[in-house]
């Protein structure tokens, strides 16, 4: 995606703030850049993983607008890395099994840390951009859900296994996924475990973009460019309105509206707080 008058290429991300666990993130300035770093092993996921995601996402600065997130390798992420489903799970790590046998507080405590990587992508004071490669399976679907926006290579395969493993998405996928998709396309698409290409997440709301495999950092970037072109402030009440706007009434929505515009107007005649 090019604009005109919009710089098509960033500078190079300078500063490394975290690089752990097969996650790095670097930032130059409004711009942070979340890599997942394991091309060796598709980028699959480890509660260690996904505890660095979480950093990340604490360690950003307040100058940080727009994040984007990408993967090395062939692959985005291949999903759970399958030594989960071992009976020993990974060293360190509670197993399935140990799991399911504890208490109800303690599983759902569980759970709700393993989602914490998975949250703060919708945080209203930045702009996350999924940049999608080859495989984006299960945990990895979820991950690129995770963002406001996706741009994906033509290469792309989204799927979402875990029912047919016996379980449910749970990595906070489900939400976003009936909103893009609809409920009964997003039913289909987990019950069946299918592949999404590029062409049908671009048709159904899944993916903004899709472009060759060569083209795909340089339109991420075009991208991230064109957000930062705009106002903060201008960004923050657009997406805090859209992020409202499937819970409102279209009353209340107009108040809404009517609310941040005047917040928008104070703001840029120096009125506002």
């Amino acid at each position: 995606m090019a604009s005109p008058g919009i710089e098509h290429d960033l500078e190079p991300v300078r500063d490394t703030v975290l690089d752990k666990d097969g996650v790095r993130l670097t930032v130059d300035d409004a711009l942070a850049t979340v890599t997942l770093t394991n091309p060796a092993k598709r980028n699959a996921q480890t509660p260690a993983l996904w505890r660095a995601l979480a950093e990340a996402g604490r360690l950003l600065p307040g100058s940080v607008r727009v994040v984007l997130l990408r993967a090395e390798g062939k692959s985005f992420s291949a999903g759970l890395d399958r030594q989960a489903f071992t009976p020993e799970g990974f060293d360190g790590e509670p197993s399935f099994l140990d799991l399911a046998r504890g208490g109800d507080a303690e599983l759902d405590a569980t759970i709700a840390e393993y989602q914490e990587a998975f949250t703060w992508w919708r945080r209203p004071d930045v702009v996350s951009v999924a940049v999608v490669q080859g495989h984006a399976i299960g945990a990895g679907f979820q991950l690129a859900l995770a963002c406001d926006l996706r741009v994906v290579a033509d290469d792309v395969q989204f799927a979402m296994r875990e029912t047919s493993l016996g379980l449910v998405p749970d990595l906070t996928g489900t939400h976003p996924l009936v909103g893009l998709v609809g409920h009964a396309r997003a039913l289909e698409i987990c019950l069946t475990g299918r592949f999404v290409a590029a062409e049908e997440a671009v048709a159904t709301g899944l993916a903004n973009l899709a472009v060759p495999r060569d083209q795909l950092d340089a339109t991420a970037r075009d991208l991230a460019s064109a957000v930062l072109a705009a106002p903060r402030g201008a960004v923050i009440e657009t997406k805090a309105l859209l992020q409202g706007a499937r819970e409102h009434s279209y009353e209340e929505q107009r108040a809404a509206e009517r609310q941040a515009q005047a917040r928008r107007l104070r703001d840029l005649a120096g009125l506002g707080e």
